[in-house]
């Protein structure tokens, strides 16, 4: 027998004895939905194309609202949190020309909803209105000390002076309220409980937006480039802020804290440095996370984007945790391992978890793709969870590779247990000693279980009928899932739902407690025996356990229904994997190979409830290891050596390598039997391609060509046990063209540019050799030739090369400026020996759009005589829209007044009257902007004006008309003083016989 099999069966056995204290609430506990209540029929979302930046400059001008980044903006983000028996929702207001800011309060003992609108509205990406953004969301928190409700919005890390100035003094949208808002009358549920901004830089009389959150502009500049804001509440009620400072590969993760004596925010304290290259680290990164204030902790976990952008990561990579035992975070920071880490953090490797990059074996620069379906919880037991995917970045790769990770570390382990045995989430949360999944599947919600510190998720809840959702945002507080949901219907304007499910935290305390002797174990492949007993007990002093079922890799093994719970016991000697130890045992045909294992069991106590706990066993090989020193090489077609080393060893020393054998394309080279394994030395210089380079070395006849190869290396130990292992070669093409190339593929212009300026790059690849011209082509006419670097074109001198219309003074307009299509240019390098090389590039210029018009009023209906009207249009013009030339009004059709600069009013200060007289009937107006193209765009409305005395509106003043007057003076109902006939301040009965001065016919005066 085994001496090492021997000493990990009697270290199991021992394990029998450790009390366990983990555990798992009953997978059948009744999860419920409490509460579903409608918030609004009119959501923001976006319904139009997703743009880029290739085509963001020709965002839909009608009712389609396309988008940046993605579809979601209303029930999205940080948006709803309960406060004592309200709950709190914010979201954006639909349709693509509304887009205000919202804020409802549900009261769930009443039912209602009382929702408060706000001035601003959404600005769009970069501070274009018809592209949609959904980075900006509108974070929320009520502060459970003074009743504060506070909202931080609508922002993507603007600047005084990005993006042309267009947030300049209003890049940071802060609103806060009285306190106690949070709970006054529904009544008085009003934009008055909001404090308005009188500072300095206050946008008008109906700003509620503040610049910072201390109240003080001194502090603006820490109130710029943010984006993502979330709101915590911590153990003693103070409100924490969470944002990211910068940008995706060069950012900080920031936090301040509001003191609800002063009705104050800090200013932003950093958890890591930006730029962190000027603080001495090789590199520039950001996050892509979350911070959050769980279980009585501020702690962060994100992958990093760094500016590295030739590694094998198409984005991110890694997986990193801190947390705070600090109550606000400000200092005592420590990586999972509770070790010190420097704060704020410039090195994030010192609070890296782990890698999951290396869960798929891709080796190429910017291969691996991680974005996506990364999240993180800790449970109240301090059960640390974290889920990630890791993926091919190119989807149509013949070797496509995608994982799913759930990476966990119970409470009171060293290390993390890392599990491909997860189906894959969005979000993972906790609430208790539990973990959930929660999400929409077919558009209906769900709810996952797990007890904190396993994997052993179990449905609990689902929907499958009602309202089909097509997405929504989560907060779990007191047991309770606050669910904000968006009704999957069509349009810029969706439903918002909120639904309110009750995790039955109460019901858990008496499910069953079940637990292995340990959450992990190890053991060598060809094991003899494993045994171990299942821990089951019932809370509830009148409940027994009635049954403990075992499953191995999902499958069930056996029921056992008497206590001790034991598995692998000398009767049953294969059921945990193992060959069998006595005498009387047969060995098992299909014991446990290499790898790792899950054992789960399932606990039923005499009431039906149950609870579950899992292990996982890793069996380890005992073949041997194999590898390259590298997984990839790229080398030059032609080259003269290629010597690789190739590393063998076994994991038993009982055992030896007694060979490596090394195939090309399946093709075998060599079997190599003594150390070091080395194929292509000097006396094989041909075995890997190469042509050789001792003069001793006669040319490879077949040298590899141009192309990729695979090497395969296989080693076979004493035991006849074999590994491989692969390396992918590259041989390159030896060209001696020269270099030749645009700094981009594809340029997008917009007619009428007035100037497009580029130097392309060109050298030679042979040493020596230099470039002597450039000449740049238009679809093959050629414009100029260069005869000297630096290698640019459409400069000053020659601004029209690439079609541009000049920029200076100097410059007469192009008469031949190129007009709307796709357009290419070739460049062509010529070197010193003649030889040639060339690139092209696509110029796609694009119609500019046109600006889109609108009134600020909705359709007018007035009375005869009315002593006033005016209506004012505002031009939406999207980034590279054409210029306004002018705007004139029509009234059915005929031009009432052409305008040519903001305001664009008509009947104001100005011209009063000019919108007077208009006669009875209903009548269009129509405002009409020309650009600087001669395009025109259209919007109209309807003026209806009624004839004075036309009570019930049949188009004529008669004795119907008066006899409902004189009913209506009679119940003092009727207060409009045009009907005032005798000028003595009241409309009475003396005026009955004005109105009947109006009547349409003589018969009606006369009665």
């Amino acid at each position: 027998m085994n001496i090492k099999r021997l000493k990990v069966s009697a270290s199991l056995n021992a394990m029998l004895l450790i009390a366990s204290s983990l555990s798992m609430t009953a997978a059948n506990a009744a999860v419920s939905l409490e509460q579903q209540v409608k918030i609004s029929d009119r959501g923001l979302h976006f319904d139009g194309q997703d743009l880029d930046y290739s085509n963001v400059g020709s965002a839909d001008l009608g009712e389609k609202y396309d988008f940046f980044f993605g579809r979601n903006i209303s029930a999205h983000g940080d948006s709803v949190k309960p406060y004592k028996h309200y709950v709190f929702m914010t979201w954006y207001k639909g349709g693509k020309f509304e887009r205000n800011v919202m804020l409802s309060r549900y009261n769930t003992l009443t039912g209602t909803v009382k929702t408060i609108e706000f001035p601003h509205r959404h600005t769009g990406f970069r501070g274009d209105p018809l592209i949609g953004e959904s980075h900006n969301t509108i974070g929320l928190a009520v502060s459970p000390v003074n009743g504060t409700i506070h909202m931080v919005y609508d922002m993507h890390a603007y600047t005084d002076n990005n993006h042309s100035g267009k947030f300049k003094d209003d890049y940071f949208r802060y609103s806060f309220s009285l306190p106690g808002a949070a709970e006054v009358s529904d009544d008085a549920f009003t934009l008055q409980q909001f404090v308005k901004d009188t500072s300095a830089v206050s946008q008008g009389d109906d700003d509620y937006k503040h610049l910072t959150m201390t109240g003080n502009l001194g502090d603006k500049a820490n109130f710029s480039s943010l984006t993502y804001p979330k709101f915590f509440t911590n153990t003693d009620g103070t409100l924490l802020l969470y944002m990211r400072l910068g940008g995706n590969n060069n950012g900080a993760y920031v936090f301040n804290r509001y003191d609800a004596n002063t009705n104050t925010w800090s200013t932003f304290t950093k958890f890591n440095y930006n730029n962190q290259k000027s603080k001495g680290n090789p590199y520039n990164w950001g996050l892509y996370g979350n911070m959050k204030y769980v279980n009585g902790k501020l702690r962060v976990g994100f992958q990093q984007r760094s500016s590295d952008n030739n590694d094998k990561y198409k984005y991110q990579n890694g997986v990193y945790y801190a947390y705070s035992e600090h109550a606000d975070g400000f200092g005592e920071w420590k990586n999972h391992k509770g070790e010190p880490m420097t704060w704020p953090l410039v090195d994030s490797d010192e609070i890296k978890v782990f890698e999951p990059g290396d869960y798929i074996s891709h080796a190429e620069a910017n291969s691996v793709y991680i974005v996506g379906s990364f999240d993180w919880t800790v449970t109240a037991n301090e059960d640390l969870h974290m889920i990630s995917k890791v993926r091919s970045s190119d989807r149509n790769r013949p070797d496509y590779e995608e994982v799913y990770l759930h990476s966990y570390k119970p409470a009171g382990a060293e290390d993390f247990i890392v599990s491909t045995d997860f189906a894959g989430a969005e979000s993972i949360y906790t609430a208790g000693d539990n973990i959930y999944i929660i999400g929409l599947k077919n558009g209906y919600p769900y709810v996952e279980k797990a007890k904190g510190g396993t994997n052993d998720f179990v449905r609990v809840y689902e929907q499958n009928e009602g309202t089909k959702f097509d997405h929504g945002t989560i907060h779990i507080q007191d047991g309770k899932v606050y669910y904000y949901l968006m009704e999957k219907t069509s349009g810029t304007a969706m439903p918002l739902h909120l639904q309110i499910i009750d995790l039955n935290l109460e019901g858990d305390a008496n499910s069953p407690s079940v637990s292995f002797p340990s959450t992990t174990m190890s053991i060598d492949e060809g094991y003899d025996q494993l045994t171990f007993t299942v821990d089951a007990t019932s809370p509830v002093a009148e409940r027994t356990i009635e049954s403990v079922t075992l499953y191995l890799n999902d499958t069930e093994v056996r029921t056992d229904n008497s206590v001790p719970f034991i598995f692998g016991h000398s009767s049953k000697p294969h059921e945990t994997g193992a060959i069998g130890w006595l005498d009387s045992h047969y060995q098992n045909p299909n014991p446990l190979p290499a790898g790792i294992h899950t054992f789960k069991a399932i606990a039923t106590d005499s009431e039906g409830e149950t609870g579950i706990a899992s292990m996982q066993l890793l069996v380890k090989s005992d073949a041997p290891t194999v590898s390259f020193a590298q997984a990839s090489m790229v080398v030059e077609e032609g080259y003269d050596k290629l010597a690789i080393t190739i590393d063998a060893s076994t994991s038993s020393d009982e055992h030896t390598i007694d060979s490596v054998t090394l195939y090309i394309d399946d093709e075998e080279v060599r079997k190599d039997t003594s150390v070091p394994f080395l194929f292509g030395h000097g006396s094989k210089p041909h075995e890997t391609g190469a042509m050789g380079w001792l003069n001793t070395h006669t040319p490879n006849p077949n040298p590899l060509t141009k192309g990729v190869y695979t090497f395969t290396a296989v080693a076979t130990d004493s035991e006849g046990q074999t590994a491989t292992a692969e390396m992918q070669l590259t041989v390159t093409s030896s060209d001696k063209q020269p270099i030749v190339a645009f700094p981009k593929l594809t340029y997008m212009v917009f007619e009428g540019y007035e100037k497009l300026g580029i130097t392309v790059d060109a050298e030679s690849p042979v040493e020596g050799r230099t470039i002597t011209s450039v000449s740049l082509y238009h679809d093959s006419t050629l414009i100029r030739k260069d005869v000297r670097p630096v290698w640019n074109f459409g400069h000053s001198h020659a601004p029209y090369e690439f079609g541009a219309m000049g920029w200076l003074d100097t410059h007469a307009p192009n008469p031949n400026p190129l007009g709307i299509g796709s357009h290419t240019f070739t460049v062509v390098a010529t070197d010193n020996e003649g030889e040639t090389g060339e690139d092209s590039m696509t110029l796609i210029v694009k119609e500019r759009p046109a600006p889109a018009v609108r009134f600020l009023e909705s359709d007018i209906e007035l009375i005869e005589g009315y002593a006033a009207l005016s209506v004012t249009v505002e031009i939406d013009a999207a980034e590279n829209a054409a210029e306004v030339v002018s705007v004139g009004l029509y009234l059915n059709n005929t031009l009432i007044r052409e305008t040519y600069e903001a305001p664009y009013s008509w009947g104001n200060e100005a011209y009063p009257s000019e919108l007077l007289n208009i006669p009875a009937g209903e009548h269009i107006l129509k405002a009409v902007v020309m650009d600087n193209y001669n395009r025109m765009t259209t919007s109209t409305m309807t003026v209806d004006i009624s004839l004075l005395g036309d009570l019930d509106g049949d188009g004529d003043v008669d004795r119907h008309d008066i006899r409902s007057f004189s009913a209506a003076v009679r119940k003092n109902e009727m207060t409009n003083k045009r009907y005032d006939f005798n000028s003595d301040g009241s409309v009475d009965s003396r005026d009955v016989r004005g109105l009947a001065q109006l009547c349409s016919n003589a018969r009606c005066a006369s009665n």
